[in-house]
């Protein structure tokens, strides 16, 4: 693969220029471009350039610093490609997120984490049983670094931006590699501004509604049958965050989902759980507080509490890492607006 200009602006102007990159392999090239050429007009869509494909090369034109940028975000869809890995979509606006960096560029990680293949090639990725999990941004990124290298961690931003299915992810891996002995997830079973009166059925049918995003998530890293018999042994366990009161939790990946919801004596609970050998992992978006009026969230006073001690680390979220779809983020930005 090889870059090259094919004009420039002349010195101080701003005029659209052109580059063209050569690539070595026609068929990775049918993949870069995606059906139809919808990875293209992604790229073209969110940079303001325009991409044209010819023969083994693709002319990308448009202004200096756009062009630039969609250069480095093709050459590192291509490099991925080369490492045979697929493009989703997500994937593409990761590239033009973080300015399409080489994934060779070094990274260190927090901890020793040499039993795993967490860090090589200068990648974050996160292994589990059915897939490969890569932060999409930057804050991501530093947030994964966080929940191996600390033994507290508090994910707060809003929704979709990962907090919850990356803690889960680590679990995961942390569980298959044998870190942990066992993955304790829960949430507080509080409804979301409505009043849902009697539910029928027994307590699981009861509360399992309130704790389906968790069974999701692990549905997305562990296969079906795996995932039934390890709940049916205990090894991983789902559960309303009342049910934490009296117990250690020891050699355990230990994640509190949408702890906005707990209230100041329920998170104090919960974080004195945490036993030898293990992680906990506290999300939460401070915007979707559904206490009743008056009562204070057990985020916002952990965070209060919490900031600067040694093993607890915070990471933080905003707009700009929302992964789900692009609206979300200009609707979370309309309500801050509001706000």
């Amino acid at each position: 693969m090889s870059t090259s200009p094919v004009s420039a602006p002349a010195a101080g102007a701003t005029s659209p220029v052109e580059r063209r990159i050569e690539l070595d392999d026609n068929r990775l090239l049918i993949d870069l471009c995606g059906q139809y050429d919808a990875n293209l007009v992604r790229i073209e869509d969110q940079l303001g350039v325009q991409i044209a494909r010819r023969g083994n090369s693709l002319s990308v034109m448009g202004e200096p610093d756009s062009t630039l940028r969609a250069v480095e975000v093709l050459e590192a869809l291509y490099s991925r490609l080369e490492q045979g890995r697929e493009i989703e979509q997500g994937d593409i606006d990761a590239a033009i997120r973080m300015g399409g960096a080489p994934e060779d560029e070094a990274v260190t990680p927090a901890t020793d984490t040499d039993q795993m293949e967490l860090f090589q090639g200068g990648r974050i990725e996160i292994r589990t049983r059915k897939k490969l999990v890569e932060p999409r941004t930057e804050a991501q990124k530093s947030y994964v670094r966080s929940l191996f290298g600390n033994d507290l961690c508090f994910g707060i931003g809003p929704a979709g931006t990962g907090k919850t299915y990356l803690a889960v992810a680590v679990g995961v891996n942390m569980f298959i590699e044998g870190r942990v002995d066992r993955i304790v997830l829960s949430r507080p079973a509080v409804e979301a501004g409505e009043r849902l009166g009697f539910l029928p059925g027994d307590m699981k049918e009861k509360v399992d509604p309130y704790m389906q995003p968790l069974y999701d998530a692990l549905n997305d890293f562990l296969p079906g049958k795996m995932l039934a018999r390890l709940m049916e042994e205990k090894r991983i366990e789902i559960a309303p965050l009342a049910f934490m009161r009296g117990r250690t939790l020891s050699n355990a990946f230990v994640v509190l989902d949408e702890a906005q919801n707990a209230t100041a004596m329920q998170m104090k609970m919960f974080l004195t759980r945490l036993g030898e050998g293990s992680r906990m992992v506290v999300t939460g978006d401070r915007s979707q507080v559904d206490l009743p009026r008056g009562q204070v969230s057990g985020l916002a006073d952990a965070e209060r509490l919490l900031t600067g001690i040694e093993r607890i680390d915070f990471s933080y979220f905003t707009s700009a890492d929302v992964v789900r779809h692009p609206l979300v983020a200009r609707i979370i930005e309309a309500y801050e607006r509001d706000a």
